[in-house]
């Protein structure tokens, strides 16, 4: 069974509300400190008139004084502990909170076959930052809300003591003010919620022109897509310009009714002064809650914005948390050994798929169609839920529908046809996790030595996001270092020489063979380097092995396989 934190929110108000549950003890600290913070705010104004009324009195004298200074000490140095620790304790949370988010989407979007979202990377990606940090922010909002409500209540108490008229004003002032600014937020979250979906499109448009960028270039489709992304940014920056209009209304809306309350109540004091009905003493206390409740009002009406802000995020958070699994991944792990078989797959362009790779064999498979090869190395790199095609694909003896998508990606490595480069460097990227033993091999094997000694730092030499300080062929034999040195027991290799010469491929293809010899390999491959080094080739055509023998047997026996990959 699930424990609250791993299950899946299925709305916006499940994740608020797992995010205040899991912050309980620290929003209630922060409540406390920040509720003595303004409970200290508004003493201040109250022992002010209370040290006028007791002077206007005539009890004056070098006690009093001392006491009256004591009493004002006591009340700053609440005030100003209070907010400092109170704050400090709201805003550790709303980090830490804030995290758990982006890891919990971020964990969403790095696996494939996790939920079935309509949504791009670079939505994904603004989920994962901006509606991460919004929707965390309700951690503080509750907090200030009620420690704002607190001390609007002790200013109305405080002042219906000195007359039941001023309580009242200021209740129903409250209630009023928070009544047309209720109404505003709505609109607010609204359009938060559009500006934020607009961003995340134009954010996605980013991505993929980034990715694209070269073979745009190639065919001169810059221009277009250039003018697409114009279109969606700046459809978000007039989005964006309507909520920061309806902010400013807000802003402003709040700023002038708070205002006109302070003004009622410093009005309405003045005149029960001038009328003998409260004292002078009463009077200060009034105009200075007056002049405080100024700055509670003002966070008490912020706060539904923030609230609607933080349900509109959550509410987009929920589309990547609350998308169900597309299948669900078996508990076992695959046995030790490292055969391989597809049995009957059927899926995109492959039909009747069957074949067998032995423990510790160098296996070529010839595709003559590339959507084939792509289909292959998809199923294999369980990108594709094994309830999405037809027949069975085992793993040292096992249903890959058993297994664990870990586990089988810890036990068979499949390579990508484009493996990307991450900023970093050289290193980094040969062994992202810093547990790799083989990494001189691996980079002997791929052939990167030259990239390596080329530079002074060798390999500590900084790579730029995507690898774009390397040419084309340097990034793939950069990839394929990274997949030498994982040192799997079954791995996949997909066209891993497209990008290099032909003597350098030669190299490569006896590297591989050598290194890997004893574990099992599969390429896929149209290279006669790879083809001639593998222990035996396997002709996929039409979605089916029609052939199987050595590369030099099917050159001397296949004049299809021969006009294929003969260069």
């Amino acid at each position: 069974m699930k424990t609250p934190d791993t299950q899946r929110p299925h709305a916006g108000s499940d994740i608020l509300r797992t995010a205040l549950r899991r912050n309980v003890g620290a929003m209630t600290w922060g409540t406390v400190l920040m509720g003595l913070y303004q409970a200290g705010e508004t003493a201040f104004p109250i022992a002010l008139g209370l040290i006028v009324e007791h002077t206007m009195r005539g009890q004056r004298s070098l006690g009093a004084l001392a006491a009256a200074i004591a009493v004002l000490a006591v009340i700053i140095t609440t005030v100003s502990l209070s907010w400092r620790f109170g704050m400090r304790i709201l805003q550790k949370a709303n980090t830490t909170e804030a995290h758990r988010w982006r890891v919990r989407v971020a964990d969403c979007g790095l696996q494939p076959v996790a939920g079935d979202v309509d949504l791009k990377s670079g939505e994904v990606l603004t989920i994962a930052t901006e509606d991460a940090d919004q929707t965390a922010d309700i951690i503080e909002v509750v907090p200030l809300l009620i420690s704002s409500l607190v001390a609007v209540l002790v200013a109305a108490v405080a002042l219906g003591l000195a007359d039941l008229r001023l309580g009242l004003l200021v209740i129903v002032g409250t209630v009023a003010i928070l009544s047309v600014l209720s109404v505003m937020s709505k609109r607010i979250g609204s359009s938060t919620r559009e500006q934020q979906a607009r961003v995340a499109r134009a954010g996605a448009k980013v991505a993929d022109l980034i990715t694209g960028l070269r073979p745009l270039h190639g065919f001169g489709g810059n221009h277009a897509a250039f003018g697409s992304y114009r279109k969606v940014s700046t459809e978000a920056k007039q989005q964006a310009v309507t909520v920061a209009l309806a902010n400013g209304a807000y802003a402003g809306t709040a700023m002038a009714l708070n205002a006109v309350l302070a003004a009622s109540v410093t009005l309405t004091a003045g005149w029960l002064a001038f009328d003998g009905r409260i004292t002078i003493g009463e009077l200060v206390m009034a105009v200075g809650l007056a002049q405080f409740i100024m700055e509670p009002l003002k966070m008490f009406s912020d706060m539904p914005k923030y609230v609607m802000m933080a349900r509109a995020s959550a509410e987009r958070m929920a589309l990547v948390l609350a998308a169900p699994p597309v299948t669900a991944t078996g508990p076992e792990r695959p046995a030790a050994g490292g055969d391989l078989e597809i049995d009957c797959v059927r899926y995109g362009s492959l039909r009747e798929l069957k074949f067998q790779v032995p423990a510790g064999e160098f296996v070529a498979i010839a595709v003559y169609q590339p959507r084939a090869a792509a289909d292959l190395a998809s199923i294999l790199a369980v990108k594709v839920p094994p309830d999405a095609y037809e027949g069975v694909v085992r793993v040292s003896g096992q249903d890959i529908a058993d297994l664990s998508v870990e586990a089988v990606r810890e036990h068979m490595l499949v390579n990508p046809y484009e493996g990307e480069i991450f900023a970093g460097t050289l290193r980094t990227n040969i062994d992202p996790s810093g547990t790799s033993r083989t990494i001189p091999e691996a980079v002997e094997a791929s052939m990167l030595t030259d990239v390596v000694a080329l530079h002074h730092e060798g390999l500590d030499y900084g790579v730029r996001d995507r690898g774009a300080n390397l040419s084309g062929g340097q990034r793939q034999r950069l990839s394929l270092a990274r997949a030498l040195a994982a040192d799997s027991e079954i791995l996949v290799l997909h066209d891993p020489t497209t990008a290099v010469d032909a003597v350098t491929e030669q190299l490569i293809a006896r590297n591989i063979a050598r290194l890997r010899r004893g574990r099992t390999t599969v390429v896929i491959t149209g290279s006669p380097a790879l083809l001639d080094a593998a222990d035996r080739v396997l002709v996929l055509d039409d979605g089916v092995i029609t052939a199987e023998d050595t590369h030099r047997n099917l050159l001397a026996t296949d004049e299809d396989y021969c006009l294929a990959v003969a260069r």
